[in-house]
C-alpha cells in the first residue's frame, strides 16, 4: 500500500458550512489521524499575502550573519528567540541517543503566546515568556508585525481543528475549550540553508532528528522541498511535501495520551536533500497548540475498552511538555518517553541491513 497523506478540505468549519457537511469533514479527519497522523488541509482561509509575509520576515532574520541572530539567543528554559545550529537534539526529546548530542544542523526563531496575551491569569512568566524581537537595524522594521499576522492566523486554524477533533471524537462541542484558555502556543520558525563551513555534508546529516510534537495539534507551512519525513505503519519513512495552498496537520503527544493511542502523535524528522555539495534551501514554520500549562490530560473514558487497556498515567501538560524540552534544548535525556522512543529503535532496526 503507498504511503500518502490524506487532503481535507475544511472549508465547512471556516465559512459556516452546513452540519452535514461538517460531518464528511470531522468523519475525513477522525479517518486521516486514525490512520496516519498526518494530514494536508485546504480550505484553511490564511491569505497568501500572510504567509508570503511570514516567509519575506523569516528571509530577512536567517539571512543575517551569526553574531547578529545570536544576540536574540535565549537560555534553554525560555523557548523563546534564536537557536543556532547544532544547540538542539529532537531525538533526545524521546530518550533517543543519537550519534553525537546536540546535532540537528538547523536554526530556528521562537515566538510564543505571553502573559499579555491572557490578562487576568496568573502565570507563570518562564514558561509565558515576552517575546524577543529583533531590533532595528538588525531586521526590518514589518518583521514584528507580519509574524504577528501569521501567529494570528495559525492560532485561528489551530482551534478550528480542536473543534473538528472534538466532532470526530464525538465530544461535547468545545470540550477542548477547557484546556486552552491560556494555552501554551509557540510558533517556531526553522531555517535549513546554512552557509558553506556551517556543517559537514557527511552521510548521515541531519536537519532535525527523529521526534513527536509534544502538545495537542501543530500547524505547518512549510516550503515544497523535500526533507520532512513521516514514520509509516509500515515502519519506513516517508517524504512529505504539501500541495500548493496546504498546511500540513499533525498530533502531538497530548492528544495521544487523551485518546489512548487511537489516534497516534506521528514521529517525524528532516532530512534535507544535498544538492551538488549544497544543502537544498528549506523552511517552515510550526504552530504547536499544545493546551494550558496546569491542565492535567486524562485518557478520554471512550477511548478505554478490554480489548484498548490504559496506556497513560494522567500528567500535566507543563510537565510533560518540560520532560521534552530538557531533552530537545538541555541534552537531558527524556526518560518518560518509553512508548515513542520504542517506535523509534523499532524503525530503526527494521532499516538496518541484513547478514554477516
Amino acid at each position: 500500500m503507498t504511503f500518502q497523506v490524506p487532503a481535507v478540505d475544511i472549508t465547512p468549519y471556516v465559512s459556516g458550512g452546513t452540519a452535514d457537511e461538517k460531518a464528511a469533514v470531522a468523519e475525513a479527519i477522525d479517518a486521516a489521524c486514525t490512520e496516519v497522523g498526518f494530514i494536508q488541509i485546504l480550505g484553511h482561509g490564511i491569505p497568501r499575502q500572510t504567509t508570503d509575509g511570514l516567509a519575506a520576515a523569516m528571509d530577512e532574520f536567517f539571512g543575517l550573519d551569526l553574531d547578529t541572530k545570536k544576540r536574540y539567543r535565549t537560555p534553554p528554559g525560555i523557548n523563546r528567540g534564536y537557536a543556532p545550529p547544532k544547540s538542539e537534539s529532537l531525538s533526545l526529546s524521546l530518550g533517543v541517543e543519537s550519534a553525537s548530542r546536540m546535532n540537528d544542523f538547523f536554526e530556528a526563531f521562537n515566538v510564543g503566546a505571553s502573559q499579555a496575551d491572557y490578562p487576568g491569569v496568573e502565570l507563570d512568566p518562564v514558561h509565558y515568556a515576552e517575546n524577543v524581537w529583533p531590533s532595528a537595524p538588525d531586521a526590518a522594521p514589518g518583521f514584528e508585525p507580519r509574524v504577528a499576522a501569521y501567529f494570528a492566523e495559525a492560532r485561528r486554524v489551530a482551534n478550528t481543528m480542536t473543534e473538528i477533533f472534538a466532532d470526530a471524537l464525538g465530544l461535547p462541542a468545545g470540550f477542548f475549550d477547557a484546556y486552552t484558555g491560556h494555552s501554551l502556543d509557540v510558533l517556531r520558525m526553522n531555517n535549513y540553508a546554512l552557509p558553506p563551513g556551517t556543517v559537514d555534508l557527511d552521510g548521515d546529516l541531519t536537519g532535525m532528528g527523529e521526534h513527536t510534537d509534544y502538545g495537542i495539534v501543530t500547524v505547518l507551512w512549510a516550503d515544497q522541498v523535500k526533507g520532512l519525513q513521516v514514520l509509516g505503519a509500515d515502519g519506513g519513512w516517508h517524504d512529505v511535501s504539501p500541495a500548493d495552498d496546504a498546511l500540513l496537520i499533525n498530533l502531538g503527544d497530548v492528544t495521544a495520551r487523551w485518546t489512548n493511542e487511537r489516534w497516534m502523535s506521528t514521529l517525524h524528522r528532516v532530512k534535507p536533500p544535498i544538492i551538488d555539495g549544497t544543502i537544498e534551501r528549506r523552511r517552515s514554520a510550526a504552530y504547536f497548540h499544545d493546551g494550558d500549562f496546569d491542565a492535567l490530560i486524562e485518557t478520554l473514558p471512550s477511548c478505554i475498552s478490554v480489548d484498548r487497556p490504559n496506556l497513560y498515567e494522567p500528567v500535566t501538560v507543563g510537565e510533560h511538555i518540560a520532560a521534552k524540552l530538557a531533552g530537545s534544548r538541555a541534552g537531558v535525556r527524556n526518560e518518560r518517553a518509553e512508548r515513542e522512543a520504542a517506535r523509534v529503535v523499532a524503525a530503526a532496526a527494521a532499516a538496518a541491513p541484513t547478514g554477516s
